[in-house]
């Protein structure tokens, strides 16, 4: 038997730094669209500050992964606390200025941060055994329950703290990254061992894409993170457009992103028990109902259901990807897969969080019609993953009989 004792203290680890440098997430994107209202011209690119997150984090995702392939998980991760407070520096000096364009540099550079945080999941399978390992992985997801109380609350707190708007919850974003990079010390991830040469290369970037199971985890993944990305992104925009309060938008955001952790506790005991495609599925459905009930109405308790149901489909389907994936390649193959994985999710995440501001502004002349075009566009991309899932089952079935 495998001790997974290292496992547990990695995790920890992981847990504490996912529940308290991850509170920056939901600061950032409770103010980011708001702050960029602000400051644009045109209120068509009001989330532009959160795609201009995205495409850094989508930008940063292979370079990251090879760092941690070369350096460690440590350095990777210390890279990115760097980028974190870096960004948020430069987003509040971009606020201090009134300039729209230092606070989307500000936002990139955030990105980096937001790439790193996504290898925290992964830096969790790597010491575990295979029967922990799903367990891992939504522990670790598990932290962001904290992150999703104390996140929203320093926003709320922070956001008119100062004379200009929102800068000081982008000064608390860099004091958050600055502490909570402290915790990396105590990380113990052994580096990967340099490759002898005639160590198996591993499979290339399109023999892996091809394989069928990495296939349907890394379309699942990027439906699950991008669909929960578009709609989450309107929504502070939706609720105060459609006549509600900035402090309403905040306890709907915090809603989702307990929901988007809080199952994290059990998701990995649901994977080992009923399978991880059951719960992919599963996830998948549950994304689509968020999109109905967002739908049937603007009152304040819609918001509410719909983006729990967002945020609880955004955990199935995201852990049951992940953790497919981590399954589905070698170790030797790890570095190149998973950064891989990460430029496709937050590639997709980085359209859907373009297309969010693009649709809520500037589809039909009210609030409400913006937020039914959001919740319209989530129908192809939900058959995709759905049909990709379906085929992956009747496919493994079918294998199953003939063998």
């Amino acid at each position: 038997m495998i001790d997974d004792r290292r496992a547990r203290r990695n995790v920890a680890v992981l847990v504490a730094a996912q529940a308290f440098l991850g509170a920056q997430m939901p600061m950032i994107f409770l103010v980011g669209g708001l702050a960029g209202h602000s400051l644009a011209t045109n209120v068509c690119l009001a989330t532009l500050p959160i795609s201009m997150i995205v495409l850094g984090s989508m930008l940063a995702a292979t370079p990251i992964s090879t760092v941690m392939q070369r350096y460690g998980r440590k350095a990777g991760f210390f890279l990115g606390a760097a980028g974190g407070a870096l960004g948020g520096a430069v987003a509040a000096y971009g606020l201090y200025l009134a300039s729209f364009p230092v606070f989307l540099l500000g936002s990139f550079l955030t990105g980096i941060y937001m790439s790193a945080q996504g290898f925290y999941r992964f830096a969790a399978a790597d010491t575990a055994s295979d029967d922990f390992r799903p367990k891992a992985i939504s522990y670790v997801m598990a932290g962001g329950l904290v992150s999703a109380i104390i996140g929203p609350q320093l926003a709320t707190a922070t956001s008119g703290s100062l004379v200009v708007p929102f800068l000081g919850t982008y000064l608390a974003v860099v004091a958050v990254n600055l502490i909570g990079a402290l915790l990396f010390l105590f990380i113990d991830i052994p580096k990967p061992p340099i490759p002898a040469h005639d160590a198996p290369k591993g499979r290339s970037r399109w023999e892996l894409l091809t394989t069928p199971r990495i296939a349907v985890a890394v379309i699942c993944a990027m439906v699950s993170y991008a669909l929960m990305n578009l709609v989450m992104t309107s929504t502070p925009l939706a609720v105060v457009g459609c006549g509600y309060s900035q402090d309403n938008a905040g306890y709907v955001v915090t809603g989702h992103v307990l929901a988007m952790f809080a199952p994290s506790f059990f998701t990995g005991h649901l994977i080992n028990r009923f399978g991880v495609e059951r719960i992919m599925g599963l996830g998948i459905a549950i994304l689509g109902a968020a999109g109905l009930v967002a739908l049937q109405g603007v009152e304040l308790g819609n918001f509410y259901i719909a983006l729990i149901l967002l945020g609880l489909g955004w955990n199935f389907g995201f852990i049951g990807a992940t953790t497919m994936l981590a399954g589905a390649h070698e170790p030797h193959e790890r570095g190149r897969m998973q950064g891989l994985n990460d430029l496709l999710v937050f590639g997709g995440v980085t359209v859907a969080s373009l297309a969010s501001g693009g649709l809520m502004n500037c589809s039909g002349g009210t609030a409400q019609e913006g937020w039914a075009a959001v919740n319209f566009a989530m129908v192809p991309f939900l058959v995709l993953a759905g049909g990709s899932l379906i085929w992956l089952v009747l496919r493994s079935r079918r294998e199953t009989q003939l063998g």
